[in-house]
């Protein structure tokens, strides 16, 4: 019975992710949205999808088993977000110094 449970769980994680990869393609296919709605819907889907990925595929919840894996991804979230950010606000400085 455990099996089965498992394997609805996957079934149930790859649907919801296909369906939230759907819905950023079809916004700006059908350009339903435009400027910043369709960015918010974009970056909305953008991370409800990563916490389906952590929940249905990664195993990841707050229990206290899982609470070490938990503040690694989230400080290696921490680490991206901040080189990420840093390289576009240089690359923006810079742009603005160009011109």
């Amino acid at each position: 019975m455990e099996k089965h449970s498992e394997h609805a769980q996957y079934v149930m994680g790859f649907i919801l992710a296909l369906l939230l990869t759907a819905i950023p393609f079809w916004v700006v296919w059908t350009e339903a949205l435009a400027g910043m709605r369709a960015a918010a819907v974009i970056g909305v889907c953008a991370f409800v999808q990563v916490v389906v990925h952590a929940h249905f595929f990664l195993h990841i919840s707050t229990s206290k088993q899982k609470r070490e894996d938990l503040e690694l991804i989230l400080f290696a979230t921490l680490i991206m977000v901040i080189l990420i950010g840093g390289t576009i606000w240089i690359l923006s400085n810079l742009h603005h110094r160009m011109h």
